[in-house]
């Protein structure tokens, strides 16, 4: 059975579980509810619990631990050496996965029998053409070893999986009958369902945590491989960045890093004061009539998708920066440039910087307003010491979105500001950003066994602390700078 099959089935067994539940407890209580010290279908969801969750859990186990089980057995059949080096035994199982799914894709389709699929021969046979014939391409060529540690995998996966079924669903069936074995009228089943509810939203209460620790460590322990591959100290201070996957990379972060940092800075140029200035009318001085048209006009522009600006800056922006800027000031002769790809990804973040500070305005109590109206203040000063001061947190949260996605914005900086990596002060001049390169580094059919594609983890390790930076400093911002209120 499938794990598909097998959750479907196991939600089976908790519908099961529900009128089992329900009809022992009102059995139990003789027909009469009121007797219970729960409501009949607290008893009926304590039956599908106990149906579901713990079955769930040793499928959920089985499922993570059986491919580490299959590794260890398949290691016996090469020699040590060749699962000494972490990269090699990753490519080594990905070719073994490869041609054990091929076959097993090859029987489902009827072009081998589950015989011929057994009797397999690499001497014999062309196991790559036979398994072509069914669309499965290998991406080299089987080696006996490898035929053979692959039936050894379709074999242990065969058996892991009937196992699997059994114990899960004997698991479920012992679960169930336990719990409608001490199912009667005085069980606090209501207290038992409330428990696991509160558990669960507990767990998705750290959801958030847990993937930002599962996303860290993942970036920490490719990053740590990437720096056994590669001098970690060239990566952070080299000044050149020019991969070949032929060996002899030069991975320097800093022309990478001096692109985000100048793309990002011309682009908050742009958004933070267009977007403050756009809030603050909203906010303060339009009528509620041209409120109602103006916000709604400006915040069609992020639902615009970012391909669309990255036409926008190619088509329109560049071409007009390089006829009226550029070319007449000598500074270049190129469409794509930091300017362009900053302007158009400060347009881009206007909406968040604009909607969000002007809710935030908004928020502000009217009686400081009228506090300082009555103190004889006009509106803009009422705006700049009263109004900002208070809507200080929300206003940083969103330049910290801002900067946030202008850091991580790809498709605009690829279209607008081209793909050369270099250190140069002129914003007429082609760049490009951390985030283009790691894409690059990874497009085609990579494994990540190789300094040039573990790079890109680095890279994006780079970026995460960039950002933790950003609101270490927010944060810091807002606690120098917040007015409190009574």
């Amino acid at each position: 059975m499938t794990v598909t099959f097998l959750i479907l089935l196991l939600l089976v067994f908790a519908a099961a579980g529900f009128f089992l539940g329900r009809g022992r407890a009102l059995a139990a209580a003789q027909g009469d509810a009121r007797r219970l010290h729960s409501l009949p279908n607290y008893y009926g969801w304590y039956g599908a619990i106990m149906a579901f969750l713990p079955a769930l859990a040793v499928l959920t186990i089985w499922v993570v631990a059986q491919p580490i089980f299959i590794e260890r057995q398949i290691s016996g059949i090469f020699p040590v050496e060749q699962f000494a080096v972490e990269a090699d035994r990753i490519l080594l199982m990905a070719d073994i996965r490869r041609v054990a799914l091929g076959i097993d894709s090859a029987v489902a389709a009827g072009a081998l029998s589950a015989a011929d699929a057994i009797a397999l021969n690499v001497e014999s046979d062309d196991v790559r053409a036979r398994l072509s014939e069914v669309g499965v391409a290998l991406g080299s060529a089987v080696t006996a070893e490898v035929l053979q540690a692959a039936q050894r995998y379709r074999e242990l996966a065969g058996t892991g999986a009937l196992f699997r079924s059994i114990f899960t669903i004997l698991v479920a069936v012992l679960a169930l009958a336990y719990a409608i074995k001490i199912t009667h009228s005085a069980m606090r089943a209501r207290n038992r369902v409330e428990m696991v509810v509160l558990g669960v939203l507990m767990l998705a209460s750290t959801v958030a945590i847990l993937t930002t620790i599962g996303i860290v460590l993942s970036m920490l322990s490719e990053t740590y491989r990437f720096s056994t591959m590669y001098p970690f100290g060239d990566f952070l201070f080299g000044l050149t960045w020019s991969p070949t996957f032929q060996g002899n990379s030069q991975l320097g972060l800093l022309p990478l890093l001096w692109g985000t940092i100048y793309i990002t800075l011309v682009a908050m140029l742009v958004a933070v004061p267009t977007g403050l200035f756009t809030a603050i009318y909203l906010a303060e001085y339009a009528s509620p009539r041209v409120r109602s048209v103006v916000k709604p006009l400006i915040e069609v522009i992020a639902g615009i998708p970012t391909v669309v600006f990255g036409l926008f800056a190619l088509v329109t922006v560049g071409p007009f920066l390089r006829e009226w800027i550029a070319e007449p000031t000598g500074l270049g002769t190129s469409g794509s440039s930091v300017m362009t790809a900053g302007i158009v990804i400060g347009i881009l973040n206007v909406p968040f910087i604009s909607s969000l500070a002007d809710d935030i305005m908004n928020a502000v109590p009217q009686s400081l307003r009228d506090g300082s109206y009555g103190l004889g203040a006009t509106k803009s000063e009422t705006v700049r010491q009263v109004i900002l001061p208070a809507a200080l947190p929300g206003i940083v949260g969103a330049i910290l979105l801002a900067a946030s996605r202008a850091i991580g914005e790809t498709m605009i900086v690829t279209m607008g500001a081209g793909a050369s990596a270099k250190l140069d002060l002129n914003p007429f001049e082609a760049m490009t950003t951390i985030t283009v390169k790691i894409v690059s580094q990874l497009t085609g059919d990579l494994e990540f066994n190789s300094a040039e594609t573990l790079v890109a983890f680095a890279l994006g390790m780079t970026l995460f602390m960039i950002t933790l930076g950003l609101n270490v400093f927010a944060l810091w911002v807002v606690r120098r700078y917040r007015e409190q209120y009574e």
